[in-house]
């Protein structure tokens, strides 16, 4: 049985809708203790069209180039993102964080480590955003303070896109 989400805001930019879309399906593969696949990916993006009534235009489609984006880097960078995250989560255990909550650290993670064109500051933002859509105030401010105290180790400015690093 796959658990179902929806799409917290039908007037999302298409990024955003990338991150969902990638936090949710990770979710979906966390819950189920399945590794990626293509063919689950193409399921889960037919369902999410149908559930969220994704229209097919330009909107749409840059959100799933996004999230395809997203979804291979996480996949390329697991063991990495997951040790940042787990670094900055002083005294909680992997098994401990809630699924939403680390998958959504992964997408913002993976941006700050590996997106110089998105500031980490806005990566922060949408993933307590996400976090307070999917999880809870708490998870909000939970997410927060690990991912600021990721972004405080990183060699590129918190507040400004750079184009290479």
């Amino acid at each position: 049985m796959e658990e179902e989400f929806e799409i917290s805001d039908g007037k999302l930019h298409a990024k955003r809708l990338g991150r969902e879309l990638v936090m949710q399906f990770l979710f979906q593969c966390d819950v189920a203790r399945e590794e990626f696949r293509q063919s689950r990916w193409e399921s889960f993006m037919l369902q999410a069209a149908q559930t969220h009534a994704l229209r097919d235009n330009r909107y749409a489609r840059k959100g799933r180039e996004y999230a395809e984006k997203l979804l291979n880097g996480i996949r390329e960078r697991q063991a990495e993102i997951d040790a940042a995250i787990l670094a900055h989560a002083e005294n909680w255990e992997w098994d401990r964080l809630a699924v939403v909550d680390r998958n959504v650290m992964r997408v913002a993670v993976f941006e700050m480590l590996c997106m110089p064109e998105v500031p980490p500051v806005v990566s922060i933002n949408e993933a307590v955003e996400i976090a307070r859509d999917y999880s809870g105030e708490k998870a909000g401010n939970f997410i927060n303070g690990v991912l600021n105290g990721i972004k405080d180790t990183l060699s590129r400015p918190a507040r400004k896109a750079v184009k290479e690093l």
